[in-house]
């Protein structure tokens, strides 16, 4: 089998930032590479309900990159439909997947129920994509390996784990299948994280599949770390507003709360309560608090978040009473593109009223509720009515801890050698395409962006 062909095979994140599916077969064998939700426009979301494009039971290994839904979130179908081997990821993933995808087959099977009760659904009667069980069936399969150490997957193929320094645990993914060597790089942190340790250097592989979620962009360093948001804060205040921040709950919450942090101990902003109002993002604060004495965290982030005024709202009558707060406040909620999630309760109730802000804290692929408040939509639907956006919407970009353009080709160029081929994916189509020009001008080698769907040989 050494000399047989192997191909590779873009089953999902391609043509769209959300839905990473990646297939390396050879003759005997077959590996995928993440398992992610569609997500954004309809015409997206849809392709969750389509069939897996291989039976799940002719699947031999799945390894997963990191947490993230779009990368994670489909692995209960999957088991559900006949995969019975191992899921590996690293043991930051693990914990933190567990955590996203319960919430999400609790979100799966709430809407469904809102929708029957509602009658907003075109189905009779609106199912869940998953439901909680099918999830606990995938998370038993979890299977927890290290970075930088081989794991021998039998038949000539076998997989390494690379710090990738995007969320806890995310990591590159060079698997060798026969002769095929391929290094997916799942989603490429910064050069460096706010509070994790740096991505490493990527190995050498002949192949490689690079995400390009910022393909087209480039970070701005501004001379004051989120003073846009800062400045927000205190301007909703003053008028005796609620400060309303969507923000995923893995990774990016946290990193909230520690910019609040620091903005409360540099007195930028005045001591107001701050509400988190996320289950799953305060139990992935408590993995970070972990991960910390695990040495996953950077020198020094011990006090991850300090906000004596921090408050939970754990139970849905507490989530509902911060929809008409007695006092001027800050709310974190999920999730961060507004595509569900207890925040679209929120934005329902605060969103009508000049006196509230919304911050967006990230990247909104486009089709998302936050994407159309991002680009200035006076109204956005929600449970099967319009809302008015009266609200004043800001947009902080500084928390992103995707790789800009230039530093997903500096990632390309720290390989030991140049690579015979890049195939850019995971990013809008106007994103892919500009970096792929980037890295053929600047890396010198081929770099295309493929079809969904479509299969290529690698060796």
């Amino acid at each position: 089998m050494g000399t047989a062909s192997v191909a590779l095979t873009f089953l999902g994140g391609a043509g769209t930032v959300t839905g990473s599916r990646f297939l390396l077969e050879s003759d005997d064998r077959r590996l995928l590479v993440d398992c992610g939700l569609y997500q954004g426009e309809r015409r997206w979301r849809r392709r969750n309900w389509d069939a897996f494009p291989v039976p799940p039971e002719t699947i031999d290994d799945v390894v997963l990159t990191h947490c993230h839904l779009d990368h994670c979130g489909f692995l209960p179908v999957l088991v559900r439909d006949g995969y019975a081997g191992s899921i590996r990821m690293t043991e930051g993933t693990a914990a933190l997947t567990a955590i996203v995808l319960r919430d999400s087959a609790n979100l799966q099977e709430r809407d469904a129920d809102l929708a029957r009760r509602g009658g907003w659904s075109r189905h009779d009667p609106p199912l869940p994509l998953y439901t909680v069980e099918d999830a606990e069936r995938a998370i038993e399969r979890f299977e927890t390996v290290p970075f930088d150490v081989d794991v021998d997957l039998g038949g000539e193929s076998s997989l390494r784990l690379v710090r990738a320094g995007h969320v806890l645990g995310s990591a590159s993914v060079l698997a060798r299948v026969g002769s095929a060597r391929v290094l997916v790089s799942g989603d490429l942190g910064r050069t460096e994280h706010p509070v994790l340790r740096p991505r490493a250097d990527p190995p050498a592989a002949r192949t490689v599949v690079i995400e390009s979620t910022y393909g087209d962009r480039e970070h701005r360093e501004p001379p004051r770390a989120h003073a846009a948001f800062a400045d927000a804060v205190r301007r909703t205040i003053r008028r005796g507003g609620v400060v309303l921040v969507p923000a995923f709950a893995v990774d990016r919450t946290e990193l909230v709360l520690h910019a609040l942090s620091t903005m409360v101990r540099e007195g930028q902003i005045p001591p107001v309560p701050v509400f988190v109002d996320s289950p799953m993002a305060l139990a992935a604060l408590d993995v970070y608090r972990r991960a910390g004495v695990a040495g996953e965290l950077r020198p020094g982030m011990s006090d991850l978040v300090d906000l004596p005024s921090l408050h939970a709202a754990r139970t849905p009558e507490e989530s509902m009473r911060l929809n008409s707060p007695r006092q001027p406040c800050i709310v974190v909620s999920a999730s961060g593109m507004a595509s569900g999630g207890r925040v679209v309760h929120h934005l329902r109730h605060l969103l009508p009223d000049r006196r509230n802000c919304v911050v967006l804290t990230g990247f909104q692929a486009n089709g998302t509720r936050g994407s159309m408040l991002r680009d200035g939509a006076r109204e956005v639907k929600m449970m099967g009515r319009y809302v008015p956006v009266n609200a004043e919407i800001v947009e902080d970009q500084e928390f992103s801890v995707h790789a800009d353009a230039s530093e997903l080709v500096d990632w390309l160029r720290q390989m030991p050698e140049p690579p015979e081929a890049v195939y850019v994916v995971h990013g809008e189509e106007r994103a892919s395409a500009a970096l792929a020009e980037r890295i053929r001008d600047e890396v010198g080698c081929p770099a295309v962006v493929p079809r969904a769907g479509e299969k290529v040989l690698v060796d």
